[in-house]
């Protein structure tokens, strides 16, 4: 039934012989880019749902207090503050951990391409081009896949990042004393 599903996209042939030429790291980096995905949308469902109301819980347990300068206030608040930058920039380091690995993983496909080339000219005894091929399309594909994906992802980040930021300075506004 699911492969019923698949085979009726009229890519899907030109996507899986891209990722036959690729070898099996282009499968491990489909791996790291659709957990880095996966990590995203769930951050990005975290800022749209789930923050505003804990800032609305945080603010208004701040604007119930009667006093809001003695230190146990200003503690109570740097608390909740820091609690806000825990929950936003939860799953942060996973998320550069990914991108830092899809370069990797493209060298990673460079190097076992290079060996797929060298061990064809040992086995062949000449240096025959259409033997080299598949070969040479092995260490390329990766590398221009694990660069594509590393590109996509480092902005992605930082505009998930540079976006939680401003969650949280937007918090910190909210929370100053008023009285």
């Amino acid at each position: 039934m699911l492969l019923e599903i698949i085979n009726q996209f009229p890519d899907w042939a030109n996507i899986n012989e891209f990722m036959l030429r690729g070898g099996p790291v282009l499968w491990a980096l489909v791996a790291v880019v659709a957990c880095f995905w996966l990590l995203c949308l769930e951050r990005v469902l975290f800022i749209a749902w789930d923050f505003p109301r804990l800032q609305l819980a945080w603010t208004s347990r701040w604007d119930a207090r009667s006093e809001q300068h003695s230190w146990l206030a200003l503690w109570q608040r740097n608390a909740w503050l820091s609690e806000a930058e825990n929950a936003l920039k939860r799953h942060f380091n996973i998320l550069k951990l990914l991108v830092a690995l899809c370069p990797m993983l493209g060298l990673l496909g460079t190097v076992t391409g290079m060996i797929v080339v060298f061990d064809t000219m040992a086995n062949q005894g000449n240096a025959d081009p259409r033997l080299m091929a598949a070969g040479i399309a092995r260490a390329t594909l990766p590398t221009m896949a694990g660069m594509v994906a590393a590109l996509t992802s480092m902005f992605v980040y930082s505009r998930l990042l540079r976006f939680s930021q401003r969650k949280q300075f937007h918090l910190e506004r909210l929370l100053r004393s008023r009285r």
